[in-house]
């Protein structure tokens, strides 16, 4: 009679054990309409302020999980007995070698090779079971709509920085690589002005113009334009803010870009503020609209008064190259953001007393910090995080957004609370303060950034465009975002 081998019946055994969970799953999913309906029914008999369907569709995606999570319990035990019975035959088998020692070693290294294997199994089964449910998530909540509404054409090279006119009228500045800084119409495209006084790239600030750049110095200009009369918009469709639209890796060729034949330019500055020794890469203006600061890559920012042009101050101790600087909207507050992984944050409130904390919450250079309206900082990093603080209590950070690529100069609304990401992987994404992610900017070949992004800038007292970005595809975008109010406070 012949005799049947270990292995052979540890193989019929798991057979027979996968074939009886099969059954327990189906002897599961059978009863789920039973057991989902009584415990909708008892939902329905709680007092609750939300909504019946919302609860509703909230009760679906925990018994989703529940079943997600069951099976993965069910299929686990099964695991174990498979490891078990495993175990038990290279026991057996070990016992045919010669020698202890050399049974031990093949039943060491055959146990670690099946355990291996099994363990990365499990870790496939669970990925694609919570892939599942994070999938189900994003179906109820995505209600975010991000519509592109205008594209600012012009620059003949990347475009580092923009903002918008904190006064009327309201016009958007962007700064180039191509060595001008330009004015446009936010209804219409048009450019308004162009400046060609600097020698290097542009970084921009607010307006009367303060203008950053490569040549080591900072000029300030004076502009009066004349605003074109508002077009209709064109009827773009509303793209929702998530994952669902086509996303292209593909670099798309350079295109020659002509800049705006009918555009008047200035090339003498009103004022020029000399005395860094390196590129400046940032200004802003202090709350007065009477003094400006820069921040340079010689590692200090300095404080100028316009009137005069006289340096004030000098902001030194940054070990290495400055790359950013934002001042206070209400408030003689600076906050200076550098290579050497931290920012610093110096009070000018006191004018006898000029404090600076330093804080150390990065991994990598920092390239942004700015303020909000209420009391909070946030920062941004190469690091890929960006981080919320509390002015009366910076020793740890209130909220860490990690992202997968490293963030540039970020902008927070000032209405809405929310926080616009620029990445380097060319992609825009919108956080609110507490580090919940609300949207992503829709990119596909036919919209969005073709290269990098650098920065984002927000203005809500414009009703058809919200937010403003531009990047080193030589564009400037106009966006109309609209997060619903459930959707913020989720």
């Amino acid at each position: 009679m012949p005799v049947e081998s270990g292995s052979s019946a540890a193989a019929r055994q798991a057979k027979q054990k996968r074939k009886s969970h099969s059954l327990s799953i189906r002897r599961t999913n059978s009863t789920e309409q039973d057991r989902s309906g009584l415990q909708r029914d008892m939902v329905e008999g709680q007092d609750s302020k939300l909504p019946l369907s919302l609860r509703s569709n909230l009760l679906d995606l925990f018994s989703q999980i529940e079943r997600e999570f069951e099976n993965l319990y069910i299929e686990n035990l099964e695991l174990r007995r498979e490891i078990e019975t495993l175990n038990d035959r290279l026991t057996a088998e070990g016992q045919t070698f010669e020698g202890a020692d050399l049974a031990k070693g093949a039943l060491k290294t055959k146990a670690s090779h099946s355990t291996s294997q099994l363990s990365q199994k499990l870790k496939t089964t669970y990925k694609a079971s919570t892939s599942k449910i994070v999938s189900s998530f994003k179906a109820t909540t995505s209600r975010a709509v991000c519509q592109l509404v205008r594209e600012y054409v012009g620059h003949r090279d990347g475009i580092w920085d923009l903002s918008i006119t904190r006064t009327q009228p309201m016009v958007l500045g962007t700064a180039s690589a191509d060595h001008s800084a330009m004015l446009w119409s936010i209804e219409t495209g048009k450019c308004l002005l162009k400046y060609m006084g600097h020698q290097g790239s542009v970084v921009l600030d607010s307006f009367c113009v303060c203008a950053a750049s490569g040549d080591q110095t900072a000029h300030i200009w004076r502009y009066m334009v004349q605003l074109p009369t508002p077009q209709p918009v064109a009827d773009i469709s509303q793209t929702p803010c998530e994952d669902d639209v086509d996303f292209s890796d593909k670099d798309e060729a350079d295109c020659e870009v002509e800049g705006p034949n009918d555009c008047p330019s200035i090339r003498v500055a009103t004022t020029t503020l000399r005395s860094h020794q390196g590129v400046v890469i940032a200004a802003d203006w202090l709350v007065g609209g009477k003094q400006v600061v820069t921040a340079s890559w010689d590692r200090a920012a300095n404080l100028y008064d316009v009137e005069t042009s006289e340096l004030v101050h000098s902001l030194t101790g940054h070990d290495q190259e400055l790359t950013h600087c934002c001042t206070h909207p209400t408030q003689r507050l600076v906050v200076t953001s550098s290579r050497d992984t931290t920012f610093r944050l110096w009070d000018f409130r006191d004018p006898s007393i000029h404090s600076v904390n330093v804080f150390q919450g990065h991994t990598d250079t920092v390239t942004s910090a700015v303020f909000t309206v209420g009391d909070n900082v946030v920062s941004g990093s190469d690091d890929r995080t960006v981080k919320v603080w509390d002015l009366k209590n910076m020793r740890s950070p209130i909220a860490t957004i990690r992202t997968d690529s490293a963030v540039n100069r970020i902008s927070v609304s000032v209405n809405q609370k929310i926080i616009a990401l620029p990445h380097d992987n060319r992609q825009v994404r919108l956080f609110d303060m507490s580090g919940v992610r609300l949207a992503r900017l829709p990119r596909s070949n036919r919209q969005g950034h073709r290269r990098m992004v650098c920065c984002s800038s927000w203005c809500e007292e414009n009703s058809t465009c919200n937010l403003f970005t531009c990047g080193f595809d030589r564009q400037a975008i106009g966006w109309n975002i609209n997060i619903p109010v459930l959707l913020q406070e989720k």
